[in-house]
């Protein structure tokens, strides 16, 4: 149930010292915080930064026009689809609101998105929960030092705004938008969520904001690309496993020039976890790793990843695609071709059982992303995928592969992973790969789970020999 507080001037700060603070990240009902109580991270302010402060535990917007927008790492600050739940109490005569689906703008009213409103005694009569410039609240549904909840819920067209409970607006865009000539941004799309400060002579404060990204995931997702680099311990990657609820898969590099380059390596790293709740993993690296490792000790791995990131050209120049200086790229149509190729072949012929950093590209090309991996280019390498029973990882790091090309995989069939790839201690909470599995409508059935012995990809692959 809602709770209110009548708040006089000496109660105040008793009220914040009780403001409650939802936790960091979600716990299984699918809602997450997106404000700390403490700070501003994962916060960005527009033109007057001073506008907002935070007072045990809650955003005060007091001052000069200003919004706060969220940039942080949830859903990569993109969201769709969702609830958004923000316990909000104004002082006498405030404005303010909460926008949806919109963008960081440096100056002005934001104009991408959708504004509901927060005020309750104000001259403008646009009252608390109206969408703004769209549907109007004539009458107000809350009162002036009282904490209440503004509840917004955008599925598809339509959207619904509610003030403790109580639903006062339900609107549904039309099928041809009709925005405000003021606003041609107030189309219903994706974005972030911003906050306002609209006055010096009005003071609003937020606190408890979460949100629900929809539709949910409602099943456990798996981390299957985990390193322990920059300091990350098996101790705290298996701890914050746990905290998660995503059960790692912990990966060695392997290969010419890495730490395992044997099978000796290979048993060091097996007895390292054996025991452990996590699965072990070899990233296998270069094309070199075939010849270095023997059958018998790489099946004795939960699976084998690799990607397309090292390999020697047609002119016999070895190139590692991340390294700027070691790439060559004389001609790009020629180029993708031939990563295309490299990519089908290194799926076709090596014993993997995912393929991982999916569609990378080199940094010299890497902003034609969309231009150069045509359609084609991705059934190739989606083809050989499925054909060949190798699972395509959404790479939470490098956020890949793109959308279309996740969409086309999953329309020919193709498994799934979800991967951090790491290079040092923060291991996120695989944001893009959340965001992909909504936006592509994915499904428990539409990822790998590693196989038992015997059932795996260097299995297959010894029989063949």
């Amino acid at each position: 149930m809602t709770r209110r507080i009548v708040v006089s001037l000496l109660g105040t700060f008793v009220l914040f010292a009780a403001a409650g603070i939802v936790s960091a990240e979600a716990k299984g009902d699918g809602w997450v915080s997106l404000f700390d109580g403490k700070t501003l991270n994962g916060w960005k302010a527009s033109e007057n930064p001073g506008s907002f402060t935070i007072r045990n535990g809650v955003i005060v917007a007091a001052g000069p026009r200003s919004h706060l927008f969220y940039v942080g790492s949830i859903e990569n600050a993109i969201f769709t689809d969702f609830e958004l739940k923000v316990d909000v109490m104004t002082k006498s005569g405030a404005n303010g609101g909460i926008y949806f689906h919109t963008e960081y703008q440096e100056k002005g009213w934001p104009l991408k998105g959708f504004e509901a409103q927060v005020n309750n005694t104000h001259k403008n009569r646009n009252r608390t929960g109206s969408l703004f410039q769209m549907k109007d609240v004539a009458t107000t549904p809350a009162a002036d030092n009282v904490w209440f909840t503004e509840h917004i819920i955008v599925r598809g067209k339509r959207i619904i705004v509610k003030v403790d409970g109580r639903t006062v607006v339900d609107w549904t865009e039309p099928q041809t938008p009709q925005a405000p000539k003021a606003y041609p941004g107030r189309i219903i799309s994706s974005g972030t969520f911003a906050l306002q400060a609209h006055d010096p002579g009005s003071t609003v404060y937020y606190k408890n904001i979460r949100v629900k990204p929809l539709p949910l995931i409602d099943f456990p997702l798996e981390d299957l690309h985990v390193h322990l680099k920059g300091g990350l311990t098996l101790e705290q990657a298996i701890e914050n496993s746990k905290q998660r609820g995503v059960k790692f898969g912990i990966a060695q590099n392997c290969g010419l020039n890495f730490p395992c380059r044997d099978d000796e390596g290979l048993r060091e790293y097996l007895e390292l976890l054996e025991g452990k709740p996590v699965y072990a993993a070899i990233q296998a690296e270069g094309r070199e790793w075939l010849t270095m490792f023997s059958p018998e000790w790489m099946a004795k791995f939960d699976y084998i990843f690799t990607d397309s990131m090292t390999w020697t050209d047609d002119k016999g120049r070895r190139m590692r695609l991340w390294m700027p200086n070691e790439v060559h790229v004389d001609d790009e149509q020629q180029f993708m071709d031939m990563l295309v190729r490299k990519t089908v072949g290194i799926i076709s012929s090596e014993p993997i059982d995912i393929y991982v950093n999916p569609t990378f590209l080199p940094r010299v090309i890497a902003d034609k992303y969309d231009e150069l991996w045509t359609e084609d280019r991705m059934a190739k390498v989606i083809a050989a995928a499925v054909e060949n029973d190798v699972a395509i990882e959404i790479n939470a790091r490098y956020k890949l592969p793109g959308i279309k090309f996740i969409k086309q995989a999953k329309k020919a069939g193709a498994k799934f992973t979800c991967g951090t790839n790491n290079g040092g201690r923060n291991l996120g909470t695989l944001e893009y790969c959340k965001r992909a599995i909504r936006e592509c409508g994915l499904k428990r059935d539409d990822f790998f789970k590693p196989r038992p012995a015997g059932k795996r990809a260097i299995d297959r692959w010894k029989k063949r020999r």
